[in-house]
C-alpha cells in the first residue's frame, strides 16, 4: 500500500523569528492532516533543506509525497526553484512527489487579510470612519507580473468589500512602486489614516523594514494617523487554505493559474521570459542562514534541472522552462549571491533600480 507524506516547502530567511513562524505554520498543517506524517523544509538561509524533510518522511516510509509551496503566490520560486529541487529528489529516490498549487487568491485568505485589518483599527481608541482611511497594501514583489497583479486584486477586494475610502498597492522589492514612493504618494491624497497592511505571510526583513518604513513616515506626517496592521502567519484560515491545497492534489482539482505565467505567454514587457528552463538557483545558498551563517553543505550540485512541474496545471501543458531562466528575484534580504532576472522597467523612477533599498 502507498504510504503518503505532507512536505511544506518554504524559502526560509536570515530571520530567527520568521524561521520559527513558518514551523508554527507547518505544525498548524500538520495538525490539520493527521492521518498523514508531515515535515518541512526550506529552499535557503535556513535548516532544515527541502531535501532533509523529504529524507525524513522517506525514511519513515512515505512512498509518496505531496508537497506544497508555503508561500502566497506562484512566481519564480514556487515555479522554478521548488519544483527543480522536487523533481531532483523524485528522480534520485524513486517516489513519487505530487505538487501543489500556492494559496492564491482565496476567499479565507480574504476573510483573514480583513481580520488583521480590523484588529489594528480596533488596536486605538480614536474613531476614524473608513470613508475617511487609506488602505495600503504591500505585497513582496517579484519578476513576475501575474503573481505581482494578485496583490492588486486582494487589495481591491479589501477596499470595496470593507468600504476604505482609498487604496494604494505597493511593493517592498524588485517591481514599483516601492513602499517609500508608495506613502509618499499616499500622504499627498488628504485622508486622515492610513493603514499599512503587509500581505505577507511571515515575518522578517522585508516586513520589518516595511513597518519602519511606516514609522518613519508617520513622524514626518503627525497629521495624518498611521496604523500597521499584522501580516497573515498562523492565522487559522491560513491553515485551513494549506491544508486544502493539500487535499487537492488527491482530490485532482489541483489547478495553478498559469493564463498570465510569463514562462508561457508573450506577456507584455516579458516576453525574453517565454520558455526559459525550469531551474533552481539556490543550492548554494540551502541551510545558510540564522544559525549557519558560515557552514558549508557537501552535497553535490551536479544533478539535472528542468523537469516538468508535477502538478496538473489545468491547461493540459507543463512548463518547459528554457534553459537560462536568470533567476534574479530581488528577496529584500541580504543575498551573499546575485541573480539576474530579466525585468521589465529596471530604470522605471518608483522601482528598486536606483533607490537605496533601506528606503524601499
Amino acid at each position: 500500500m502507498t504510504k503518503i507524506g505532507v512536505m511544506v516547502c518554504g524559502h526560509g530567511s536570515r530571520d530567527p523569528e520568521a524561521i520559527e513562524e513558518f514551523k508554527s505554520v507547518a505544525a498548524g498543517i500538520a495538525k490539520r492532516l493527521p492521518q498523514y506524517p508531515a515535515d518541512y523544509g526550506f529552499l535557503e538561509f535556513a535548516k532544515p533543506i527541502i531535501r532533509d524533510g523529504l529524507d525524513r518522511l522517506r525514511a519513515g516510509g512515505a512512498d509518496r509525497i505531496l508537497a506544497v509551496p508555503g508561500m502566497l503566490f506562484a512566481a519564480g520560486h514556487a515555479k522554478d526553484d521548488i519544483p527543480s529541487v522536487l523533481n531532483t529528489y523524485q528522480a534520485q529516490h524513486g517516489l513519487k512527489i505530487d505538487y501543489g498549487r500556492d494559496l492564491a487568491v482565496d476567499p479565507k485568505l480574504l476573510r483573514a487579510a480583513a481580520e488583521r485589518i480590523e484588529a489594528a483599527e480596533k488596536a486605538v481608541t480614536r474613531k476614524v470612519p473608513r470613508s475617511e482611511t487609506l488602505l495600503m497594501v504591500v505585497g513582496r514583489g517579484t519578476s513576475d507580473p501575474d503573481a505581482n497583479s494578485n496583490i492588486t486584486k486582494v487589495a481591491r477586494m479589501l477596499w470595496e468589500g470593507m468600504g476604505f475610502g482609498w487604496c494604494e498597492v505597493a511593493y517592498s522589492g524588485v517591481t514599483f512602486p516601492l513602499v517609500g514612493p508608495g506613502l509618499e504618494h499616499a500622504v499627498k491624497l488628504g485622508y486622515r489614516r492610513i493603514i499599512v497592511f503587509p500581505y505577507f505571510l511571515f515575518t522578517g526583513i522585508l516586513v520589518k523594514r516595511i513597518y519602519s518604513i511606516t514609522d518613519a513616515m508617520a513622524e514626518q506626517h503627525p497629521e495624518i494617523e498611521f496604523l500597521k496592521a499584522q501580516y497573515l502567519n498562523d492565522h487559522p484560515l491560513v491553515l485551513d487554505t494549506f491544508a486544502e491545497r493539500v487535499q487537492e492534489i488527491l482530490t485532482g482539482e489541483n489547478k495553478m493559474n498559469c493564463g498570465l505565467c510569463k514562462y508561457r505567454e508573450q506577456v507584455l514587457g516579458f516576453e525574453p521570459e517565454v520558455g526559459r528552463k525550469q531551474e533552481s538557483h539556490h543550492h548554494h545558498v540551502e541551510g545558510i542562514g540564522t544559525d549557519a551563517e558560515h557552514d558549508h553543505h557537501d552535497h553535490d550540485h551536479g544533478h539535472d534541472h528542468g523537469h516538468d512541474h508535477h502538478h496538473d496545471h489545468g491547461h493540459g501543458d507543463h512548463h518547459h522552462h528554457g534553459n537560462g531562466h536568470d533567476h534574479g528575484h530581488d528577496h529584500g534580504h541580504d543575498h551573499a549571491h546575485a541573480h539576474n532576472h530579466y525585468r521589465a522597467h529596471p530604470d522605471h523612477p518608483h522601482g528598486p533600480g536606483k533607490r537605496d533599498p533601506e528606503k524601499l
